[in-house]
């Protein structure tokens, strides 16, 4: 006898023995077992032939993002049947779903090109319309060895013998086999639109001291029509490359001599992040906070005590030595926060306390990850934390939350997503406080009106938090924002204050950052507007051209008038053809085009050329109403 309950909360009691999918024909209907992917039994994922047990249960169809995975890992099999099958040697290793696709990394003593692609993608086409079954086998360990031993899979040896676990599950379909925990779709029917995308490099479990394997990155869909979708948006995402724009709109560069991934930034990437950064300033005084300054590097024994050297060693650089001690560079702000904080007693009376920097810090990244402004080694945060009594937490992060929003609406961000990440289960601090902590952040989600989902379990060791993730103008999704509780540092570095009662409290500490860092969300920024930057981030607002040398003087008074109202304007007094020089000015997509010949001579009316090619004539004073109306973009910074 089982009982399952289904979604609407109905509850089915039967001693029939059957799989899934028969339970889903004879329950509910032939139309959802025709959809049904896998099904979900106690929030445990399993394949729809996997036999029925009582509990909770949903059925997963590929409408759902369980599904999709689902659906894109069973194409990650196809695709290794299909490689092995054209390419005798070939040895398989592991090819999992990713974000929008899946990979599966090869050991082949063919080297993989795009040219191989066409001739995978047709063997991948016969496999799926073979419809053949996924079937899961358990068999022990020992089993499972001597079957990989025997087909040459010695990465599947070592994959299973690292598991410590007396039994693992195979897949087949047709005559392929494969170690995987599943679950699948039913059959290879349901593969219905794939296709191969690139092919890289990736060290066998990451480790650069072994084997080098070749990964081959693919994608799959529902339909042919949401693959065209993803397709068409790849395209426009390439023109749209932050690394390709920059060098074309002369905004940051690198260099070999420099190193890897450290910025250099040009003067018109300059202006950019000035104006970004002066609007972070002010919006910051403007809300309460004080900027602070702090070193770029510290004595060892600060990040001893932040738990630096013992978590996240990995990812700073070597010391230096100093007055015979060792000093690190600094990965992160906050443990100098937190000594700006232990300076001095407190009073329950003077909190809450919210300190900014834009702190530079440096983090070891290996060098095939770096990627462009994405991925540096030396960044500048959009840092800020923030000291508060338990009781203020909630409207702390109410006005995180509200900042946040307000800062990201005013680059042309207007769709988000959020995220609560809550305790993992291991954990630093007391559990009343977390279910506080984690019932103030909820509770501003629940009062935002925006869309948000819990993450169970993904929270930090030391505090749950909140991730914003920006929709950009192609649809893609980026986490930028985050506010993160932190019940470790308060509690390593041992800071207190008096509170009303006159003894020593632990206040609660707040990581928060707005827009991330300013490399990565510069890099964000030039993709979201294709480089076409809004009037008031423009490296160039305007740009003025003499038709000859006898409009100079009239080019010179109008510039100066632009230049006293605060606006970047750039003369182009080359002697060079007006269309050729319009042609590269739009290229470098400045907002606005102003030629001055003999029509302009009294600067009465002007004719401007707006980005995109469009004309229109002003008077001189509404055009720089307009423009300045247009740099403040209207808000205060």
């Amino acid at each position: 006898m089982f009982e399952v309950i289904l979604p609407d909360g109905n509850k089915i009691e039967s001693e029939i023995s059957e799989n899934w999918l028969s339970f889903i024909k004879r329950v509910i209907g032939e139309g959802l077992a025709k959809a049904a992917v896998a099904v979900s039994i106690n929030d445990k994922i399993v394949d729809v032939t996997a036999e029925v047990e009582s509990g909770n249960m949903s059925v997963i169809t590929m409408k759902m993002p369980e599904g999709v995975a689902i659906m894109r890992h069973s194409a990650s099999h196809i695709m290794a049947d299909a490689v092995q099958k054209l390419f005798p040697g070939t040895k398989v290793t592991i090819g999992p779903s990713i974000e929008n696709g899946f990979y599966y990394d090869f050991d082949s003593p063919h080297r993989f090109s795009v040219d191989d692609f066409e001739a995978i993608e047709k063997k991948m086409s016969e496999i799926v319309k073979g419809r053949f079954p996924f079937m899961r086998k358990v068999v022990t360990k020992e089993a499972a060895i001597e079957l990989f031993t025997k087909m040459g899979e010695n990465y599947k040896v070592e994959i299973i013998e690292d598991l410590g676990e007396p039994f693992v599950s195979l897949y087949y379909h047709g005559d392929f086999v494969d170690l995987c925990r599943g679950p699948h779709v039913p059959n290879t029917g349901f593969i219905k639109a794939f296709k191969l995308m690139s092919v890289a490099g990736a060290y066998w479990r990451g480790d650069e001291n072994r084997n080098m394997l070749q990964r081959i990155y693919a994608t799959a869909f529902p339909n042919k029509e949401s693959l065209d979708e993803y397709l068409k948006m790849l395209e426009e995402a390439k023109e749209r490359d932050h690394r390709k724009l920059g060098a074309d709109l002369d905004l940051f560069t690198f260099s070999e001599n420099v190193g890897g991934g450290l910025v250099l930034w040009t003067p018109n990437g300059g202006i950019v992040r000035m104006v970004i950064e002066n609007f972070w300033r002010k919006q910051h005084v403007r809300n309460g906070y004080n900027l602070v300054f702090t070193p770029h590097i510290g004595r060892s024994l600060l990040w001893e005590t932040s738990g630096h050297l013992g978590f996240y060693k990995d990812g700073m650089y070597n010391p230096m030595d100093i007055d015979g001690e060792d000093y690190y560079v600094k990965p992160m702000n906050c443990p100098f926060h937190v000594m700006l904080y232990k300076r001095k007693k407190w009073s329950y009376r003077e909190f809450p306390f919210r300190w900014a920097e834009l702190g530079t810090v440096y983090r070891y990244e290996k060098s095939g990850t770096l990627n462009g402004l994405k991925r540096v080694r030396g960044f500048t945060q959009d840092d800020a934390h923030l000291f508060c009594r338990l009781d203020q937490l909630e409207d702390e992060i109410k006005r995180v939350l509200d900042f946040s929003l307000f800062m990201l609406k005013s680059f042309e961000f207007e769709s988000f997503k959020l995220f609560l990440s809550t305790r993992p289960k291991e954990y630093v601090g007391e559990i009343e406080v977390w279910n506080r902590a984690e019932g103030a952040l909820k509770d501003v989600l629940e009062a935002s009106g925006l869309p948000w989902e819990i993450q169970e379990g993904d929270g930090a060791f030391y505090g749950p938090k909140i991730d914003i993730n920006i929709t950009d103008s192609i649809g893609r999704l980026w986490q930028l924002s985050t506010v993160q509780v932190d019940f470790n540092l308060p509690e390593r570095f041992d800071i207190s204050y008096v509170g009303e009662d006159g003894q020593e409290h632990r206040p609660i500490m707040l990581h928060r950052a707005l827009l991330g860092s300013i490399e990565r969300f510069f890099g964000v920024l030039i993709e979201h507007f294709k480089g076409a930057f809004p009037v008031w981030l423009a490296p160039v607002q305007v740009a003025v051209l003499p038709v000859s040398e006898k409009h100079a003087e009239t080019a010179d008074k109008f510039i100066q008038k632009l230049v006293e109202t605060g606006i970047r304007v750039k003369l182009d007094d080359r002697n060079e053809k007006v269309g050729y020089k319009i042609r590269e000015w739009s290229v470098q997509k400045v907002p606005y085009i102003v030629v001055i010949g003999d029509n302009e001579a009294d600067l009465k009316t002007i004719t401007v050329r707006k980005r995109g090619g469009e004309q229109e004539t002003f008077t001189t004073e509404d055009f720089l109403a307009k423009l300045n109306s247009e740099n403040f973009n209207g808000v205060y910074y």
